[in-house]
């Protein structure tokens, strides 16, 4: 799959990415607030490709203007039930220096769209670490509303966070 925005091509990882992934991952300020270690060569961000992206349909956000690999977005593989339709959750992480420029929202809403239209589903999820409110206005911009709090364990860290879950129905979508 690949989706283009007006900024933005969102495709498949490949084994290629690991030194662009690495170059944004490796910031002290990205992955922690999600729940992830900073990555600390290229060989891990490669297998990062290989375990999680590739098998959970997690695009590559590439910025059109000059063909970077800034962050990524899409599906995680965990299918929530509680709005007891067929759902999943959207995850996406953005290259520091990029912040604050409205492209992570404009990649999700692209997923969200081609998830709506064309694959079916009818609720998407978020979720965010209590704190991290850059990652919560991404969920409210992109339309989504919070839906339930718990506490959970971060393996990667090694401790438990509050988690801040948000959705969106299809119907509720379209709404808008």
């Amino acid at each position: 799959m690949e989706l283009q925005t007006k900024r933005l091509l969102l495709r498949p990882f490949t084994e290629e990415d690991a030194e662009g992934l690495y170059a944004y991952a490796s910031h002290p300020e990205v992955g922690p607030p999600a729940g992830w270690r900073p990555h600390e060569n290229v060989e891990e961000s490669l297998r990062v490709i290989r375990e999680i992206f590739l098998p959970s349909d997690t695009l590559a956000v590439v910025r059109r203007a000059d063909g970077r690999l800034i962050g990524s977005a899409g599906f995680v593989g965990k299918h929530r039930t509680e709005l007891g339709v067929p759902s999943e959750e959207i995850g996406y992480s953005l290259a520091r220096d990029c912040w604050g420029q409205g492209l992570i929202p404009e990649a999700v809403k692209a997923v969200m769209e081609n998830a709506f239209t064309e694959l079916d589903y009818q609720a998407l999820w978020a979720a965010y670490y209590d704190g991290n409110q850059k990652s919560k206005r991404v969920m409210i911009k992109c339309g989504m509303t919070y839906r339930l709090s718990r506490v959970e364990p971060v393996i990667q860290l090694n401790e438990t966070r509050l988690a801040h879950y948000f959705a969106i129905t299809r119907r509720e979508w379209i709404r808008r």
